[in-house]
């Protein structure tokens, strides 16, 4: 299967990044991005793990996802 790459994002009112949209179209939640990510399906990202155990994505580059354009 070729690997994906997260294209734009979808925030909560809270300002939290809650779903992604990849670039075969998919919108997929954090949660599964995350999955995806830490199987190799989706590429372009890093796998952040928090000293308290939580583990987080985080863009290959370091720039964040702020850049990427709302899907809505």
């Amino acid at each position: 299967m070729e690997q994906e790459e997260l294209v734009a994002i979808h925030k909560n009112n809270a300002g939290e990044i809650i779903s992604f949209q990849t670039s075969t179209g998919r919108i997929i939640s954090y949660r599964k991005a995350l999955l995806e990510a830490n199987t190799g399906m989706i590429s372009g990202v890093n796998i952040f793990e928090g000293l308290d155990g939580t583990t987080s994505l985080v863009s290959a580059d370091g720039s964040g996802f702020e850049q990427y354009p709302d899907i809505y």
